[in-house]
């Protein structure tokens, strides 16, 4: 294996492989998509290994040139584990890194028998991921690796809080394709005011609060306006009764379900409304941002770093809806004020979650881990 000063200079010199519990289409998959594309340019071995198969992103990474190995048969975490030895055992890579935040054990276990190190990932708030993993996985998977790629300063804040060193952690910021993600052209002048909530159709995210908003907003206007849910999951029927029972399915909210490109669907909104218990740094904020939208979110996660209340979205008590609807209703009233915020919140992920920042960060993650 090269020497690790070499290794520092130049992500050609890195063999990696990651580990991914699924490649389907959600934010971690996409991020994952976004960073083997730029190590794969930057000139980096690159590999991957997979608990699923079949999934929406597997055919992107194919493409990228990038070998996909599934690790996911049955037999337990043991079977996984003595499979993602074996697939690396001949070819050790440099740096064994992991996409989810309950394969970072995989990837402890695996480097530390292989000789390699290991980077884990902290995707969310950090403390719902590792009370979803249960109290003793969760802490493990925190504090075990040596090395952790977290997407929010929030997240880092709450796993030092939780006990891991500072320096194990890095921050990893999202990232968007700010060509596919863009503006409107032309005018919205001749079309509803449109809100738009994105994500899967879960508890976290709390879209039964969203209609809630929406059917607030029916009784403080008669100005007509659209608003469409994006995503799919188990509480689908559940929140389709409610629309029903709130009255709002006969020409206000439209179920559009999952779509194969979410970009088109931002240029026709005009305000996404998140309601979550929870997030790290979710993807659909940066899209709609880099779309020119406004954003209005809950202050949870790494949402304040993003939208700094004011200047390109604003923050709420989620909880809160009566003030959601009246914010929601004075953007609605004013096209100048959106125009305005949505150009900052642009020109924001521009200067700080494009692409093109990627190569220089992974550097740095993988500098710390190799050191």
């Amino acid at each position: 294996m090269e020497s690790k000063h070499t290794l520092m200079t130049d992500l050609t010199n890195l063999d990696i492989c990651f580990i991914a519990g699924t490649l389907g289409q959600g934010g971690a998959e996409r991020q994952l998509y976004y960073i083997l594309k730029a190590l794969k340019q930057s000139g980096a071995r690159v590999r991957l290994l997979c608990l699923t198969q079949g999934e929406f992103w597997e055919k992107g990474i194919l493409e990228l040139g990038i070998e996909i190995v599934w690790v996911g048969q049955h037999g337990g975490k043991a079977g996984r584990l003595a499979r993602i030895i074996s697939a690396l055992r001949q070819n050790r890579p440099h740096v064994l890194q992991s996409q989810h935040f309950y394969t970072n054990l995989y990837a402890v276990a695996a480097a530390r028998l292989l000789g390699c190190r290991e980077v884990g990932a902290l995707r969310n708030d950090c403390t719902s991921e590792v009370k979803a993993s249960g109290l003793v996985a969760g802490r493990l998977s925190l504090r075990a690796p040596r090395t952790i790629a977290a997407n929010s300063r929030a997240a880092i804040r709450y796993a030092v809080e939780l006990g891991v060193p500072s320096g194990r952690l890095n921050l990893l910021h999202n990232v968007v394709d700010t060509n596919r993600f863009k503006p409107a052209t032309g005018t919205a002048s001749t079309r509803l005011p449109h809100l738009i909530a994105v994500g899967r159709l879960e508890a976290q995210k709390r879209i039964d609060r969203f209609l809630s908003v929406v059917a607030r907003l029916r009784e403080l206007t008669n100005i007509p306006f659209k608003a469409t849910i994006v995503g799919d999951g188990t509480l689908r029927t559940s929140l389709e009764r409610q629309a029903a029972e709130l009255g709002l399915l006969a020409g206000v909210v439209e179920f559009r379900g999952v779509v194969p490109d979410i970009a088109p669907v931002y240029r026709e909104a005009d305000i996404l409304v998140m309601t979550s218990d929870h997030e790290g740094t979710p993807n659909v904020a940066l899209e709609a941002m880099a779309s020119g939208l406004v954003v209005v979110a809950p202050r949870v996660g790494g949402l304040p770093d993003i939208i700094g209340d004011g200047e390109r979205g604003f923050l709420v008590d989620g909880k809160d809806e009566s003030s959601i609807a009246t914010l929601v209703l004075s953007l609605m009233n004013s096209q100048g004020r959106r125009a305005k915020i949505g150009s900052n919140a642009r020109d924001y992920v521009l200067a700080n979650h494009s692409p093109e920042r990627l190569p220089a960060a992974l550097r740095d993650v993988y500098e710390v881990a190799l050191s």
